[in-house]
């Protein structure tokens, strides 16, 4: 099914010159039917360049311009938005996330088991090791939206959320910078019979000198989320 079934790879992208290209080379390694979306949410230091250059060699990809910095939440809804494949799956414009796990991210879907599916850096996939109390305010978070949403998932934070493409676009989703991770989790739980899977991936993490941009403030806005989110009419 992989040779017949499309996917749209949406990517945002903020000040990510160094290694987009890179990405976007391992993503076309994968064996699918591609359409990479990279939507550039208004990057300053020559990204867009190397966007126009990609656009130009790869058929497959198409460059979307935010008018200005507006969060990877909106740049994930515009996204979606324009994506047309059969399956969704979320992609950082870092090398944090090897696409080489695409197959065992896919496969519950193309399998006719799931709907959604997360990619687990947390159920003993390989992983760089990086920064306990980020691995706490993870672990915390996800706690509490699992409380919310009734689900038992290890990683809610996860970059890889895969999902087919009439679900996503049925969500409204409102937050337009990281508190995308939480919005999203909540109110696919409150979509009746949905089926959301869980798979392990690696994980290569980057520290704030390698260019990490998620810091405390957004631990605080994904709390709030969730408490917001949580506590609103099902």
């Amino acid at each position: 099914m992989a040779a017949v079934m499309k996917v749209s790879v949406v990517m945002p992208c903020y000040n990510e010159r160094a290694t987009v290209r890179e990405i976007v080379r391992r993503v076309l390694a994968q064996p699918y039917d591609f359409e990479v979306l990279i939507v550039d949410d208004g990057s300053t230091d020559g990204t867009r360049e190397v966007l126009a250059e990609l656009e130009r060699e790869q058929p497959a990809v198409r460059v979307l311009l935010q008018p200005r910095n507006m969060g990877k939440g909106a740049a994930l809804h515009r996204g979606f938005r324009e994506a047309t494949g059969d399956v969704v799956v979320v992609q950082d414009a870092d090398l944090e996330y090897d696409p080489a796990d695409y197959a065992t991210l896919f496969k519950p879907i193309v399998d006719g088991n799931a709907d959604v599916v997360f990619g687990s850096r947390f159920l003993h996939g390989p992983r760089r090791v990086l920064y306990f109390w980020h691995s706490v305010a993870n672990q915390g978070l996800t706690l509490l939206s699992n409380m919310v949403s009734n689900l038992n998932l290890t990683d809610m934070e996860t970059c890889y959320k895969v999902f087919r493409r009439e679900v996503i676009q049925s969500l409204t989703l409102t937050e337009t910078r990281f508190g995308f991770e939480p919005e999203v989790t909540v109110k696919l739980s409150r979509i009746k019979q949905i089926r959301i899977y869980e798979v392990p991936i690696s994980y290569n993490g980057r520290t704030y000198e390698e260019g990490k941009k998620i810091g405390l403030k957004d631990a605080f806005r994904a709390l709030y989320v969730l408490v917001r989110h949580g506590l609103g009419p099902r």
